[in-house]
């Protein structure tokens, strides 16, 4: 524990109080904040001197930086909440360069209002979500605005890794007979979302997938250093980003709807709600993309990760100069799985 917090006449109220202006004045009440609730979660060395900076050494390699934002609602949610959401979601953006993620910064717009306890147990969460994924948080900041402009806070992080020079893993990297593989069941967490914020219930309880899949991805290019592609299929789901990779990539994709995961739970939902779970946002699942020779072995090294148990093939990589993204259903025909139009579940990551 930090032993340079300076003693202020009344510590916080961390049960009773709330969030105002004078939090983001830049005065002692700031101070206070972030001694008492942040850096006291946050503690580390890297943290604790207090600077407007944090000083840390890399390893060899290249450096990989992915910055997110995260607006969630309800900020508490079956499986998870914005704290730890902000962590894997960055994790998770560095791990999908090969990279191994080492820092974190985070950044908090904090609304007028929002309880203490509330902001002390999503900073404990995003600090235990980080601890387990061996990922200090570095460095951070705070604002505050007026009550009604902030949906109870929102958070950016940045995350900072490095990944071996020699591993080339990229978007743009999909070949006609790549296979494409999914790490397990789609669309959990938006629903999980949805469930939350129009007071749903299902007859099994539907949480978020939200985990760091940087050790599952450090397995899967153990086993195959030569995978094209990663991504996670977070906001837009499946559908989406495999249309973002085909169109980087200058190809086409055929998916097999029988071969894609999708709990029953969360079919079910979806059909009440009338959304599609391929356009479903996920927090703790990847695509991958690799030479239909790689195929077998990179799908058994993700089934033997827990993260990855559920792992299928669910189709392959075809020449196609419109980059169109095309499914078998589960009937023996066919359809367009086109990129998401509007938004089915705002404020989801």
């Amino acid at each position: 524990m930090n032993t340079r917090v300076r003693r202020h006449a009344r510590a916080l109220d961390l049960r009773q109080g709330h969030i105002d202006m004078n939090h983001g004045s830049g005065g002692r009440a700031t101070t206070q904040l972030v001694e008492e609730l942040f850096l006291s979660a946050f503690d580390n060395e890297w943290l604790r001197p207090m600077d407007d900076q944090a000083r840390c050494d890399l390893p060899a390699g290249r450096l990989v930086v992915a910055t997110d934002a995260h607006v969630v609602s309800p900020l508490f949610f079956p499986g998870g909440d914005i704290g730890v959401l902000a962590v894997h979601g960055t994790i998770n953006d560095v791990a999908m360069a090969g990279a191994t993620p080492l820092y974190l910064t985070a950044g908090f717009i904090l609304e007028e209002g929002l309880p203490l306890a509330d902001l002390k147990r999503i900073a404990d969460s995003m600090a235990e979500a980080a601890r387990s994924a061996g990922v200090a948080i570095i460095a951070g900041d705070t604002k505050v605005v007026e009550r009604g402009k902030a949906d109870g806070v929102f958070i950016t992080t940045t995350g900072v890794g490095v990944v071996d020079p020699a591993l080339d893993i990229h978007a743009h990297r999909a070949r006609p007979r790549d296979c494409i593989l999914v790490s397990g069941s789609m669309g959990d967490h938006g629903v999980a979302i949805m469930s939350e914020r129009e007071h749903l219930s299902f007859d099994a309880r539907i949480l978020s997938d939200s985990a760091a899949l940087h050790g599952l991805v450090a397995d899967m290019v153990r086993a195959v250093p030569g995978i094209h592609c990663l991504r996670d299929p977070t906001r837009g789901g499946l559908a989406t980003a495999l249309n973002e990779i085909a169109e980087q990539s200058g190809v086409g994709m055929r998916i097999r709807e029988s071969a894609i995961p999708i709990r029953a739970e969360v079919r079910a939902a979806c059909e009440f709600l009338g959304l599609d779970p391929l356009y479903i946002a996920n927090e703790g699942k990847l695509i991958a993309i690799c030479s239909a020779d790689d195929a077998g072995a990179l799908l058994a090294v993700m089934r033997a990760h827990p993260l990855g148990a559920q792992a299928a093939i669910i189709g392959e990589v075809v020449a196609d100069t419109l980059h169109f993204v095309e499914m078998e259903t589960a009937f023996g025909g066919s359809r367009m799985v086109d990129w998401l139009a509007g938004d089915p579940l705002p404020r989801i990551c």
